[in-house]
């Protein structure tokens, strides 16, 4: 194939692709299934801030340890006017048993079929499973902040750091 054309493909099956959402973008609405048997939907959520932090599978080594820190420390993301979620694309039934697993106290989301992985762009071309990636939705609906570098550790305390830095009212 002459470089031209090579260029010429490779272009047009890029705009075929979803890109991800970026800082300042309107987010993605969805509607998925929580561990706590509820549905969510972001647009139920208008009017608020909200937190989705994606993780890659349940019951592995550093989706527990998010998890879990997020439990054991979530006074510090509670301590804000915030609506927060992890989520991945495991089927239902995995996440809740998970969520029970750690005795969660917020839900994990379900994306089995990754429509809406995809359109947060956690789920991309090479990569089956989600990005540890952490959205912060504005109350009204537009992207705030992306971690890209979440540290499993310490995820409740990167979240709330990021909501005083966006200036989300304490309750």
């Amino acid at each position: 194939m002459k470089p031209t054309l090579a260029l010429a493909a490779l272009l047009l099956s890029a705009s075929f692709a979803q890109a991800a959402p970026e800082v300042g973008d309107k987010a993605p609405d969805f509607k998925l299934q929580g561990s706590d048997g509820k549905e969510h939907s972001l647009k139920d959520l208008a009017g608020k801030t909200v937190v989705i932090a994606w993780f890659p599978k349940a019951f592995t080594g550093g989706c527990t340890a998010e998890c879990k820190n997020m439990k054991e420390n979530g006074k510090a993301i509670k301590a804000y006017d915030v609506v927060y979620f992890t989520a991945s694309t495991d089927d239902h039934a995995t996440n809740t048993k998970f969520a029970e697993s750690l005795s969660l106290d917020y839900p994990i989301l379900s994306d089995p079929g990754k429509k809406t992985a995809e359109a947060y762009g956690v789920v991309h071309e090479g990569r089956q499973v989600p990005e540890r990636w952490t959205f912060y939705i504005g109350p009204d609906g537009t992207i705030q902040a992306i971690d890209k570098m979440v540290n499993t550790k310490d995820a409740a305390a990167e979240i709330a750091a990021q909501l005083e830095e966006l200036g989300v009212k304490k309750k």
